[in-house]
């Protein structure tokens, strides 16, 4: 049995895309909202299964990583978030890159010899990585209509994955990946799927213009902190919006602290574009915090403790 595991955003939708495309078979899929990140939790195998587990943090996901192994599967790892020590056994294969400027379907890219680069350059754009991907865009040789094309679906398939449940989303990470699979371009799937394609943008429009109307709980020349209220496009928004407010202000960090219906917050953390780390290290010092050194975030963090994260995030972000 084949089991592919996959973070619900763009890429690990794309990731495996690029994978399935160039090796087709059948298998079980397992995914969620974009923090849902223990997902190996879920799984259980045998011996002769394999596993391909792309953009989850092998870090948060070791001791059920171990218990695959032990159990005889076959595994197969790619990833860009934090990831400790890779183990080192007979049944495990591993592309760990947490170098700031790659993301997973980058990887997979690499890894297939840039057979469907441009699902990689959609995931790219997807994780606001915009500089990377108009580098592999090259070799397409697109028009500049394509290639906002391509942006844009990134960024809404990015936008689909936040949420606290899938009921959240516009449509559901697993169907999402179905949907899109079969096409050997991102191009095609915008051709044939325009629906789909109009409502994840016109709900990612909707969702960004509210928040738009949100003005920072704090902010000085460093740092800048949003509280959202407890709402399903809050929680939608929250990532990408952290993407829109980094690009807009690249020398400044980004929080966007959204409650999580727990009594809690969920936080998103953008670094600044101008120096492309620590978001990982500053989630980190939270339970449930992790991420990559561009981009992560906090599934929940009480309510007494905000004032300590405040004060962590700027003193991780201070400027001279």
């Amino acid at each position: 049995m084949h089991i592919d595991v996959f973070n619900g955003d763009a890429d690990g939708i794309c990731a495996l895309i690029q994978l399935r495309l160039a090796d087709p078979v059948a298998s079980q899929l397992v995914t969620g909202v974009k923090r849902d990140i223990d997902l190996l939790k879920r799984v259980s195998a045998a011996v002769g299964d394999v596993v391909t587990v792309l953009d989850i943090s092998l870090h948060k996901n070791r001791p059920y990583l171990m218990r695959l192994l032990d159990q005889g599967a076959q595994v197969f790892y790619v990833d860009h978030h934090q990831a400790g020590e890779i183990p080192q056994h007979p049944g495990f294969t591993s592309l760990i890159d947490t170098d700031a400027n790659t993301c997973t379907s980058l990887l997979v890219d690499d890894y297939l010899q840039h057979r469907f680069p441009a699902w990689a350059v959609t995931a790219a754009f997807g994780d606001n990585l915009r500089h990377i991907a108009m580098q592999r865009a090259q070799v397409l040789q697109l028009t500049n209509q394509q290639l906002q094309q391509l942006q844009t679906l990134g960024i809404c398939l990015n936008y689909n994955s936040y949420g606290r449940v899938v009921a959240d989303l516009h449509v559901a990470p697993d169907q999402l990946y179905r949907r899109l699979s079969s096409y050997l371009s991102p191009l095609d799937f915008i051709a044939d799927n325009g629906a789909i394609y109009q409502q994840l943008l016109a709900g990612y429009q909707d969702d960004l213009h509210r928040a738009e109307q949100v003005v920072a709980d704090f902010v000085n020349h460093d740092v800048a902190l949003y509280i959202l209220p407890d709402a399903a496009w809050a929680r939608r928004v929250s990532g990408v919006w952290g993407n829109v407010l980094a690009n807009r202000n690249p020398g400044k960090a980004h929080a966007i602290v959204s409650e999580n219906g727990d009594g809690g917050y969920q936080v998103s953390v953008r670094a600044p574009l101008d120096n492309n780390t620590g978001a990982d290290e500053l989630c980190g010092l939270f339970p449930g915090g992790g991420g990559r050194k561009a981009a992560a975030g906090i599934n929940h963090l009480d309510k007494s403790q905000l004032a300590i994260f405040v004060t962590a995030f700027m003193d991780k972000y201070r400027q001279g």
